[in-house]
């Protein structure tokens, strides 16, 4: 188990220095820092003066090193568009992100399993053939286009659920949350929903198609030989065993979820950290997009060392220690 966890931090690192060179070659070739911070109009002392004190005139390793340095205490200077701490700004934009991602992978998951596990039971049903079929269309339909659809329903026809923004928040030592307002509850329904439906419709066809595989096996069929229930052999032994790769697809979404919530942020104007990277490219925004960029892959190297530990608690063959080999 030790060794297995030494790996994965070794794999985590070469992954994070690998993400922090990309990140880091932003600075070099995108943009010019000097002239957005100066303008156009600065002298050439003054150009030279800002790029000895932000140290662009080190050589490349050197400046590699700092920017390593700086990344580990989460400092990436400052923003070229607002002109404020990067680490200020993430800080702000974090809770909202992280609210709107759990809140999704949490509907995702209370939904999902349960309609893929009716799916595998009842699959000649007529409820089990509608499900799948709004199962392709979630797996199909963009993004954007689920957004919208929801604003026009529950915002402009209906009018009970706000359309952008993120409602009344209230702050916890620094930490903003909606959760504990209604109005909150009510901005944070259909961004949700939106980026809920697409991993709501994978984990479905997942489970069901894991759960249609373990019930074609040997010792399911054994457990019912043995008079064990159908309840008994449905979800003590049937599901739990889909629940390996379920982890894996639900931890990656997870960080996919956070990662990849800028289209939901951007159409419902979700103050969060897409909707701050949409800003930061529009603007060249270099700081920003590089501390974007890390943190997410620190984020994804987190959900994946964690999944590799629920293997061991969800999967007893995982835990047998492979046999010593000699001459």
């Amino acid at each position: 188990m030790l060794a297995f966890v030494l790996r994965r931090l070794v794999q985590a690192v070469i992954v994070m220095l690998t993400v922090a060179f990309i990140a880091f070659m932003l600075f070099q070739y995108v943009g010019d820092p000097v002239t957005s911070l100066l303008g156009q109009d600065a002298t050439a002392e003054q150009r030279q003066q800002l790029r000895t004190e932000l140290g662009l005139d080190a050589p490349f390793p050197v400046q590699f090193v700092r920017f390593v340095g700086n990344a580990v205490r989460g400092e990436f200077g400052l923003s070229l568009r607002q002109g404020r701490r990067v680490s200020a700004l993430i800080a702000e934009r974090l809770p909202a992100t992280l609210e709107l991602a759990i809140a999704a992978g949490v509907l995702a998951l209370v939904v999902g399993i349960p309609m893929g596990v009716y799916t595998a039971l009842r699959r000649g049903s007529f409820g089990s053939q509608v499900l799948m079929t709004v199962s392709l269309l979630g797996v199909s339909l963009p993004t954007f286009l689920i957004g919208i659809l929801l604003i026009l329903v529950f915002s402009v026809v209906l009018q009970v659920l706000p359309s952008f923004g993120r409602g009344d928040t209230l702050s916890l030592g620094g930490w903003s949350t909606g959760l504990l307002t209604v109005d909150g509850w009510k901005h944070l329904v259909l961004p949700a929903i939106t980026l809920a439906v697409f991993q709501l419709a994978l984990i479905m066809r997942l489970v069901r198609a894991e759960m249609l595989e373990v019930l074609r096996t040997d010792y399911i069929k054994f457990a019912r030989a043995r008079g064990i229930s159908d309840r008994s052999v449905y979800f003590a032994h049937a599901l739990k065993n889909t629940l390996v790769p379920v982890i894996t697809i639900t931890g990656l979404q997870l960080g996919s979820l956070i990662a990849f919530a800028i289209i939901t942020e951007t159409v419902f104007q979700w103050p969060g950290m897409g909707f701050l990277f949409i800003q930061a490219v529009q603007f060249a925004d270099i700081p920003v997009m590089a501390a974007y960029l890390c943190l997410i892959a620190l984020i994804f190297v987190l959900i994946n060392l964690f999944v590799d530990l629920l293997y061991f608690a969800v999967d007893p063959r995982l835990r047998i220690e492979r046999p010593v080999t000699g001459h």
